[in-house]
């Protein structure tokens, strides 16, 4: 049971944001239900079985949609489901005949989510990209590294999964409520390029306020000394971020450097390579245990940077549950926490699991599931 219990989402499996979102459902509680190949891509690298986290907590059934009657059998599925999570090409689902128009034929009420980098329409709709390209056009980008190196963000958390999978998740969450109290669905056109284009705004407000150049390195949270990841002496790292000036001053307090001149003037840029490099110096003279000892559990706005598996062992996530290893496969806890629900996340299904029990659940006789997952899982 979850926030979202009573919800039933079709999902066509697909790689990336689109299933990053049926995984966040299925988190909350949803009912998602996978539709999956009959069989995997012979050598597709991104096939990983039971060890696929986006999968966990799903229903899945694989089908042979090319199949007499296979089609059929998925329209009779969306009949009775809430919400359809697609993340093909433009196009794609229409010439697989299960395309907005029939679906929503057989279920009016049902919210429609399509998931895509460049958008439905658009020069660039039909064409292939991933998360960097995507990124890249929209302007997320533009601020992610130093000056004079190429810009490079964390892999697929900006696009896919930020600008992606969340704004995807959040427009279905929207239309469903509309669908509820109106009793008409309609389609959710989730593209990367908007998404990861809204998520500026922020940084836009702070270029209108004159605090964020279009010029690398000159803003307030890309180029002062005191907001960024310093080098220490293990060859470890940490970071740096406090904006406010008391979080500021308690920091130089801690480094013993709230004299020096060099570091009196937090929001003037001509300072910030002086003191960056005073601090390059500084974090890399002890290793990075100490510099955690000093400023940890302060105001300092410290943190260590950590791998994955150093953040599920460190004592405030720990404290928190954020990581587990169910089965030996590391994982992040569902988000966000609910003061009425404790979600635990399900297991990854293997594939086909439970195509049976989905096709009687959609009214179908045992001989057209017979054949339907003839040679296909079950």
């Amino acid at each position: 049971m979850g926030i979202l219990s009573g919800l039933r989402i079709l999902e066509i499996a697909g790689i990336g944001p689109a299933p990053f979102c049926g995984m966040l459902l299925a988190d909350l509680g949803a009912e998602v239900i996978l539709l999956e190949r009959a069989m995997p891509r012979p050598g597709d690298p991104l096939e990983m079985g039971v060890k696929n986290i986006l999968n966990r907590g799903k229903r899945s059934l694989a089908l042979d949609l090319k199949k007499e009657g296979a089609v059929e059998a998925v329209l009779e599925i969306v009949s009775g489901a809430d919400a359809l999570l697609e993340g093909m090409r433009p196009g794609a689902m229409e010439r697989l005949g299960l395309g907005p128009q029939p679906c929503l034929s057989r279920n009016p009420r049902l919210v429609y989510g399509r998931m895509t980098g460049w958008g439905q329409d658009g020069p660039l709709s039909p064409f292939a990209g991933h998360d960097l390209n995507y990124i890249s056009l929209s302007g997320a980008l533009w601020y992610a590294g130093a000056p004079g190196t190429p810009p490079l963000a964390p892999p697929t958390l900006v696009g896919d999964l930020g600008g992606g999978a969340l704004y995807l998740c959040v427009g279905v969450l929207a239309a469903l409520l509309h669908a509820r109290a109106t009793g008409c669905g309609q389609v959710v056109d989730a593209a990367i390029v908007d998404g990861s284009a809204h998520l500026m705004n922020l940084l836009l407000a702070f270029h209108a306020a004159g605090r964020m150049p279009f010029e690398r390195g000159q803003g307030l949270v890309d180029g002062p000394h005191w907001y960024g990841t310093y080098r220490c002496a293990d060859g470890r790292h940490l970071s740096l971020a406090p904006v406010e000036g008391q979080f500021y001053r308690l920091l130089l307090q801690k480094l013993d450097l709230h004299e020096d001149p060099d570091f009196l003037e937090p929001y003037e840029p001509r300072s910030w390579d002086r003191a960056r490099v005073k601090l390059e110096a500084l974090f890399a003279s002890r290793p990075l245990e100490h510099w955690a000892a000093l400023l940890e559990g302060s105001d300092a706005c410290f943190a260590p940077v950590l791998d994955p598996r150093e953040a599920m062992d460190h004592p405030h996530l720990r404290a928190r549950g954020v990581y587990a290893e169910p089965g030996g496969i590391l994982q992040a806890a569902p988000a966000p926490r609910f003061s009425g629900f404790k979600h635990q996340p399900g297991p990854v299904p293997p594939r086909g699991a439970h195509g049976r029990e989905i096709l009687r659940e959609a009214g179908l006789g045992e001989a057209k599931i017979a054949a339907l997952l003839e040679k296909g899982g079950d």
